[in-house]
């Protein structure tokens, strides 16, 4: 899911649950329903909630820099368990208090149409923001199921905003329950218990976005899918004729909705020059980017045999106007002839920088390389 396509989801909503809101702050003065004040405060929260993910997306796409030389993408993830947290406290919080209160302290509906003609308003608009939350989410699902997509998402803002409409539809129709119990059956005490099943549904969806959104948050890795293509794509390195002999270790990270870092570890064959790492590294770079666009950082550890003849000067060539080569390095040992190469793409630079080590700055006591 692009970034402008949720942006355009969160608007929606936004505009959608703010107009919901007011009306039902009007029909909850005018009619005193502890439900139809539930659902107000349900909705204000949620407006809230997409001023927060739309001020989210925003900060989330500034350019890197000094300070955050990865970008500031996981800014949306903030932003995102903040929503969670008061959808929690004053969706969930006030909808249950509320409906203790209307139960300990029962008393009629006055004007219960207006009610229904909020309702109905309200279901109308909510309808409107599901279904395109719904149709943002059904093309990011590729055949899976619903729930697995979930958890999978690296978006919250869309499957953020998808779950609190899917709550709202919820809440709307159990509050027209109890209003209609406590209008057309008398029973005064079915307003209150609205009210405390929709604080319970609003808390069930922040506890799902808690847990989610909580692992994005401390470093979650990419999809399987993207690492599948990423092996795929250095192993077709290998080939018949180009120097990569093994993989050792594939990494990512997702930094935010389409903002990856990949660091792989490969063997090189054992006489392949700095000039065959340098090649080997520029192709990866230009074919996983065009497979993968989301794959903004590409680190790659490269290990060859005793045969590599590599100097810091042979690796001076820029790769291209789109990457950045980090350092180049060899090592030997004293007793076996061993080299241990770096070469790592950043897909956003174009000065490469080249630096080489004494060996005895990579050993720990005893002569040992440090792991």
């Amino acid at each position: 899911m692009a970034v402008e396509g949720s942006t355009k989801v969160v608007l929606i909503a936004l505009a959608c649950n703010l107009g919901i809101a007011i009306a039902k702050f009007s029909a909850a003065v005018f009619t005193g329903s502890s439900a139809m004040l539930s659902e107000a405060i349900h909705s204000l929260v949620d407006t809230s909630n997409q001023g927060l993910l739309f001020h989210g997306i925003k900060r989330a796409s500034r350019p890197a820099d000094a300070r955050h030389p990865f970008g500031y993408s996981m800014e949306l993830y903030f932003w995102s368990f903040v929503v969670a947290v008061l959808l929690f406290s004053l969706g969930a919080g006030v909808s249950i208090y509320e409906g203790i209160d209307k139960l300990t302290h029962p008393h009629p509906i006055s004007n219960p149409e207006v009610n229904y003609a909020v309702l109905g308003i309200a279901i109308v608009l909510e309808s409107i923001s599901t279904w395109q939350a719904l149709t943002a989410f059904n093309k990011v699902r590729n055949g899976a199921s619903a729930l697995v997509t979930l958890r999978r998402s690296k978006d919250p803002a869309l499957f953020t905003v998808l779950l609190e409409d899917l709550a709202a539809l919820a809440g709307l129709t159990v509050a027209f329950v109890g209003i209609s119990a406590t209008h057309l059956l008398g029973f005064e005490w079915a307003d209150g218990a609205a009210s405390i099943v929709i604080g319970l549904i609003l808390a069930a969806v922040a506890a799902f976005l808690s847990i989610e959104i909580k692992s994005l948050l401390i470093g979650e890795a990419a999809s399987e899918d993207l690492q599948k293509s990423v092996r795929r794509l250095l192993i077709a390195e290998g080939g018949t004729t180009g120097p990569v002999r093994a993989i050792n270790e594939i990494r990512t990270m997702q930094l935010g909705p389409n903002d990856v870092i990949v660091a792989a570890s490969v063997d090189m064959e054992d006489r392949a020059t700095a000039a065959d790492v340098e090649a080997a590294n520029h192709r990866l770079n230009r074919v996983i980017k065009a497979h993968l666009p989301e794959v903004r950082y590409l680190f790659i550890d490269v290990k060859a045999g005793s045969s590599v003849n590599a100097t810091a000067a042979d690796a001076t060539t820029p790769t291209s106007t789109s990457a950045q080569s980090s350092p180049l390095e060899q090592a030997a040992s004293d007793s076996a002839a061993a080299a241990f190469l770096v070469a790592g793409t950043q897909a956003h630079s174009n000065k490469p920088t080249i630096a080489a080590r004494p060996a005895s700055a990579r050993k720990g006591k005893g002569g040992k390389r440090r792991r």
